[in-house]
């Protein structure tokens, strides 16, 4: 029998994490369940709290989370943090299951130097921010938004269909997809079924067969953005992609061109974001990620009327839920069966 430790939230949910982990264990292990207060309560960031320097994207006291943990062997969870102090405390931790795409609320140095085995699940929300793409993606290409935005004003904008005004379809567009990896790839996917023409960059992975035959080309940053009517964002944050985007790409769009980023908000400079939509070089952005979170309520682009925006919620859906909930759970069997972990960070 292990002892298990859930710590879920209001999105990952702890109910959900200990159902999944029976289905795939038995219910012979002792669990218990802690619920933290996120996204009702916001993330905590560690480099604005003592002792918690490397760490971002958590939430939990330190003491709270070591009581409560306690002597388990296995934690499961999305956003507790565990810092050097706090995994010092917890001599009897060997694995933690974080339900994310990378555990930024580890301390990964401090765990392997405390011989703690730390998991996680990439791609449990490829799925629905590929899908939240396309919806922003058409936001902007079909004028959703600014019709909506008008009817809410009882302005009814006829005029919307006038040939000089009116939308375009993704049939007779390019676009241009910056990062082809788990959401990437799916975007692709997504696009191609509208008959687009897709233009992918990302220097580190070769498109796949279907994608080449399909007639995706795979090109350079410059070519990209020259050609692309639209270009979206999802590469991961890196030295190398903070800021991407920023004044220097930006004037290399084509003019009229729209801009999206569903991935993360450190990837773009939005003060030449602003300037660019302000001047008229960018038609309009749809932006779900921001360098501040939440934003500040006199952010110079919530004012822009040719900016759509949405509170970071891409990744949310009810699938992501059980699917990353499935996937930590895979993982702990995997660790009681004394086999290899699927996803080790």
């Amino acid at each position: 029998m292990k002892k298990i430790a859930i710590i879920g939230d209001r999105f990952m949910l702890p109910d959900v994490f200990r159902d999944k982990i029976v289905e795939a264990c038995g219910d012979e292990h002792e669990i218990s369940m802690l619920e933290l207060p996120w996204p009702d309560v916001p993330m905590e960031h560690g480099y604005a709290v003592e002792g918690m320097d490397g760490l971002k994207e958590y939430l939990g006291k330190p003491g709270d989370i070591v009581d409560f943990v306690g002597d388990a062997e296995i934690l499961v969870t999305q956003l507790a943090p565990l810092s050097r102090t706090m995994l010092a405390d917890l001599p009897g931790l060997k694995l933690v299951a974080v339900s994310r795409g990378g555990p930024v609320n580890i301390d990964m140095k401090a765990a392997r130097e405390a011989g703690v085995l730390v998991v996680n699940t990439p791609g449990r929300n490829a799925s629905a921010v590929a899908e939240f793409t396309i919806g922003a993606i058409l936001a902007e290409t079909r004028l959703i938004r600014v019709g909506h935005e008008a009817l809410r004003r009882s302005e009814w904008r006829g005029d919307l269909y006038r040939a000089d005004r009116t939308g375009r379809e993704l049939s007779e567009m390019a676009v241009g997809v910056i990062g082809y990896g788990n959401i990437g790839t799916k975007v692709v996917r997504l696009l191609r079924a509208f008959g687009t023409k897709v233009l992918v960059h990302d220097p580190y992975v070769q498109l796949s067969a279907e994608d080449r035959n399909a007639g995706v080309e795979h090109v350079a940053l410059d070519e990209l953005l020259a050609r692309a009517d639209l270009v979206t964002l999802h590469p991961r944050v890196s030295e190398e992609t903070k800021n991407m985007m920023n004044a220097e790409t930006f004037a290399k769009m084509k003019p009229g061109a729209i801009f999206v980023n569903t991935a993360r908000g450190p990837l773009c400079d939005y003060d030449a974001l602003y300037e660019n939509l302000v001047s008229g070089h960018l038609a309009s952005a749809m932006l779900e990620t921001f360098a501040v979170e939440p934003v500040p309520e006199d952010w110079p682009l919530l004012k822009l009327p040719n900016v759509t925006l949405t509170p970071h919620i891409a990744g949310a859906s009810v699938r992501t839920v059980t699917y990353a909930a499935e996937m930590a759970a895979e993982e702990v069997r995997r660790y009681i069966a004394g086999l290899p972990p699927v996803n080790p960070c």
